[in-house]
């Protein structure tokens, strides 16, 4: 389907609602455009790897803010350039779920010519600030994470094969990649662990919401693995990365033992509420505990790292 020629009455369903056009509903559709809360969320692991870059090799803060100004601005705009054209290609099936149908793309708040050309023009605009004022690993980190969720995710795997999740997870765990590289483009040991925490957080997150929205991603078309394999493969899955997640504070011993053994309580917390989930009769009820349990491990666990680095702390 050509997405920027076809007319919006023939893309859309007849879900989509009046769209207004004052000032506030503006503002409303241009934050679900760049999913705001997503960006937002993503920049938390950009900071922590800025912080902990600068954390390990002994650098100073305050020669750096700007930096790190620059890094979030630039991050920010890739990955805002990256929701908008997942809004843009996903227009047609968008109408089909509760929680995408009233996106500006599918009420026609915004052209769909207007929304390709902000998402293109955002995403270059995002790396060109990479580029210039950071590092060109940070930039190249912030493109692999645009490519593999804009063209590898939404534009081929999602609509495919239920690993569409592990797909996704790739560009998820860029974040803290862009903030380590963009202030110490070296490798090391604590850019890997963060790498690997986000890529295994996300698959168990995004596996519980599956279980929840399973109805709607079967109307939608798209094979997620509840969907295609049921639930019960689902919480085996689950299971299956909450306990890879289990070593993995000790590839951040650097950050010293509080880290560690905070790190790891939530870890096994979440492992036991997923075990459970073998035995419990509601699966909606315990996807939707494992669900929230995900946002506050992602919550507490990166501002955790800043917090325990901090100089009053060492």
């Amino acid at each position: 389907m050509n997405k920027v020629e076809t007319p919006y009455t023939d893309v859309v369903s007849d879900t989509a609602i009046p769209a207004k056009r004052d000032v506030k509903s503006l503002m409303q559709g241009v934050k679900a455009l760049i999913k705001i809360g997503i960006v937002n969320s993503n920049l938390i692991p950009v900071i922590a790897g800025f912080w902990l870059a600068i954390y390990i090799y002994g650098l100073t803060f305050s020669e750096h803010v700007g930096t790190l100004i620059m890094t979030l601005i630039g991050s920010g705009l890739v990955i805002a350039g990256g929701a908008i054209l997942n809004n843009w290609y996903d227009v047609d099936i968008d109408p089909k779920m509760s929680r995408t149908k009233s996106r500006p793309t599918v009420t026609g708040l915004f052209s769909l010519r207007a929304v390709l050309i902000a998402g293109i023009v955002t995403t270059v605009i995002g790396l060109g600030v990479l580029l210039l004022f950071t590092t060109v690993y940070a930039a190249l980190f912030a493109f692999i994470g645009w490519f593999v969720y804009v063209v590898l995710y939404t534009m081929w795997t999602k609509r495919k094969y239920t690993l569409n999740t592990i797909v996704g997870c790739f560009s998820g765990a860029m974040p803290p990649l862009i903030g380590w590289y963009a202030i110490y483009p070296e490798l090391h040991v604590v850019p890997v662990g963060l790498f690997l925490i986000m890529f295994i957080w996300q698959t168990p997150h995004f596996l519980a919401l599956a279980m929840k929205k399973a109805d709607e991603y079967k109307e939608a078309g798209v094979p997620m693995l509840p969907v295609v394999y049921g639930f019960n493969m689902t919480k085996r899955q689950i299971i299956v990365y909450v306990a890879c997640l289990l070593p993995l504070p000790f590839l951040l011993s650097s950050l010293g033992t509080t880290f560690v053994v905070i790190a790891t309580a939530l870890n096994i917390g979440w492992f036991i509420l997923a075990v459970t989930g073998l035995f419990i009769k509601d699966d909606l009820k315990w996807a939707n505990r494992i669900f929230i349990y995900s946002l506050n491990y992602l919550v507490i666990l990166f501002p955790m790292m800043i917090i325990v680095t901090l100089p009053i702390f060492n």
